[in-house]
């Protein structure tokens, strides 16, 4: 990553220097250039991460530790899901407080937290039922 910081670093000293020594009115052609060049370099670092992350991907999806179906979850989705839970608990609270006091605040959180639990039951399969021991290996018949 160094070499290409050099790279970059030679570049703009290059368009610099050719800013003055051509003026100012080529100076908008040579940023646009000088940009082109860091365009180019940002479009190559992210599309070498996404060929990374894909083949990443899809080695676990070959070797079987985790289906496809459940490669889709991500931690974004799930921090998603808690902060609106979170910001809908709020007004719920308040309504269920507010209409039918302590009942209907323990109401409105046994739905919030039900809801969150049948979102992780989802997201985690295996966190309430059996979880695999060493001998349910798919190797050992």
């Amino acid at each position: 990553m160094e070499a290409r910081d050099a790279e970059l670093k030679k570049e703009l000293d290059a368009t610099l220097h050719a800013r003055k020594e051509l003026g100012e009115e080529y100076e908008s052609a040579l940023v646009d250039s000088f940009l082109e060049k860091v365009e180019q370099r940002l479009d190559g670092a992210v599309d070498r991460r996404v060929r990374r992350q894909l083949a990443e991907q899809q080695m676990v999806v070959a070797r079987g530790t985790r289906s496809p179906q459940g490669s889709s979850d991500s931690f974004g989705e799930r921090f998603g899901f808690g902060i609106v839970s979170l910001v809908l608990a709020v007004p719920l609270s308040a309504i269920g407080g507010g209409v039918a006091d302590l009942p209907g605040l323990l109401v409105a959180w046994a739905g919030i937290v039900g809801v969150n639990v049948v979102q992780a039951a989802r997201n985690t399969p295996d966190l309430f039922g059996r979880r695999k021991h060493k001998s349910d290996s798919d190797w050992e018949e």
